[in-house]
């Protein structure tokens, strides 16, 4: 990264005004280099060109769209019967220093970088071309952009930072940029690193006071705008989500409640999925939740990920998919489970007598919303937040409700039945792996049997900062 900031222009990513929604939507635009800033912060469209090309990136396979939720970090929390013959075991035993396994994870770091430095760009450039937005737009780009760069250096912290509820909270950890020049920042211990992901999130919580979506909810029209489907941005609500993952991971339950609440105070902007919506719909089911997401990214290359990772016809040394019996203990054999059947099929394809992963197969119908879709931040993780925060159980029972289960018994073990529901609910979305980091876990369920553990400690889960950063020269 180092040698990156040092030796490279990154230029600001210039892709069309959410072209996901419609391969009509893209513009036709010049290859980069016939652009300049100028011309790009001349207008609004450039501006939010320039935004949204952050977003874009982020949703690629090398980042949101597979590597941090659905492939490495889900390998990383034993998610999948990898065994000794897969073609990624090497992730599933942690060997970090492995020659395939090595670049992979440092084009995730580089990659993370090159938006936090075009979000830190993002800013520079509207103080630097005034006067082309009116103050509540650019109080909105200038949130989304705080909010980006603090969302993807914690993720950094989480993934190649100290477990960080032990002492380790005062070891170095990973450098923390809040300016796009070349200028090469220090590794800085992870609670300072904290603080600054703290700070950032407060300054876009402020900036986005006047976001809409406070007011009106997730606005869903054929005009695709910075304004509609504010929940594929990081919006006031994602910010609060933010903030209570956040203050929850740094030991801070007060906190993570007041945060977590606020979203759950107006869940209503964000409504649970209905069984019609995931059971009933047969040829077109919202196996993602949408509606339940906070922020979420649209990848282009999310049926190829499911088709390279996923799909039942795969070999099984190529092929993500559960032990079937530790599939079922998982799910704990309820059928009821709105996340089970709907995401998890049995289909003879290719001889498999296992379940695959269907939650990001494509649909029929083509025009709807939630295609391409994938979950970084939804309302559910609220509940969970609050529950463990103020230890009560009734958080856990309103998702269950939302589930398809019934209601635990008050006497119910949280600390059990809240790694239940994570087990449960981020399937394919990474944050198992960051629970179990959280924890500071000693052990993980066997992916490779119906039973059993595999031994946790520090050396697994933290990721070892790519050689580049450690030496720059």
């Amino acid at each position: 990264m180092k040698r990156l900031l040092k030796n490279t222009i990154v230029m600001l990513a210039l892709l069309a005004l959410f072209p996901f929604m419609s391969c009509k939507k893209w513009l036709d635009v010049q290859p980069e280099d016939k652009f300049t800033e100028k011309q790009i912060f001349s207008t609004r469209q450039g501006i939010a060109e320039a935004l949204n090309g952050i977003y874009l990136d982020m949703g690629k396979a090398r980042l949101y769209g597979a590597s941090l939720t659905s492939t490495i970090v889900d390998i990383f929390a034993q998610r999948y019967n990898v065994t000794s013959l897969h073609d990624l075991n090497k992730y599933q035993t942690y060997t970090y220093d492995d020659k395939d396994v090595k670049p992979v994870i440092d084009n995730i770091w580089t990659n993370t970088y090159i938006n936090v430095v075009n979000a830190n760009k993002f800013i520079q450039n509207l103080d630097a071309y005034p006067g082309v937005l009116d103050k509540q737009t650019d109080s909105l780009f200038r949130g989304e952009a705080y909010a980006l760069r603090a969302f993807l250096q914690f993720d950094m912290l989480r993934l190649f930072g100290p477990v960080y509820r032990t002492a380790d909270s005062t070891k170095t950890a990973i450098p923390y940029y809040t300016s796009a020049g070349t200028d090469v920042s220090e590794i800085s211990p992870a609670n300072q690193v904290m603080q600054k992901v703290i700070a950032d999130l407060k300054t876009a919580e402020a900036l986005l006071k006047s976001d809409p979506i406070r007011k009106v909810g997730v606005i869903k029209t054929s005009d695709y705008n910075y304004l509609t489907y504010r929940n594929y941005r990081l919006n006031y609500y994602a910010v609060k989500g933010v903030q209570a993952r956040v203050y929850l991971y740094r030991g801070d339950r007060v906190s993570a409640l007041a945060a977590a609440k606020e979203v759950i105070d107006n869940s209503a902007k964000f409504p649970w999925i209905t069984p019609g919506q995931i059971l009933s719909e047969k040829v077109n089911p919202n196996r993602v939740f949408s509606s339940e997401i906070l922020f979420g990214l649209q990848t282009l290359d999310l049926y190829d990920v499911y088709r390279d990772y996923f799909a039942p016809d795969l070999e099984d040394k190529k092929i993500l998919a559960p032990l079937d019996a530790r599939l079922k203990t998982t799910f704990e054999n309820n059928e009821n489970d709105y996340r089970y059947n709907p995401n998890w099929m049995l289909t003879g394809i290719g001889g498999k007598s296992y379940r695959t992963l269907f939650k990001y197969a494509d649909i029929s119908d083509k025009t709807r919303d939630y295609r391409f879709t994938i979950s970084l931040i939804r309302l559910s993780e609220m509940y969970y937040i609050a529950a463990e925060s103020e230890q009560n159980v009734s958080y856990l029972n309103t998702v269950r409700n939302n589930r398809g289960l019934l209601n635990l018994a008050g006497t119910a073990n949280l600390t059990t039945e809240l790694l239940k529901e994570y087990q449960k609910e981020f399937f394919g979305e990474g944050q198992l792996w960051y629970y179990y980091k959280r924890l500071n876990s000693t052990t993980i369920p066997n992916p490779l049997s119906a039973s059993g553990n595999v031994t946790m400690n520090a050396t697994k889960y933290v990721v070892p900062l790519p050689l580049s950063e450690l030496n720059p020269r």
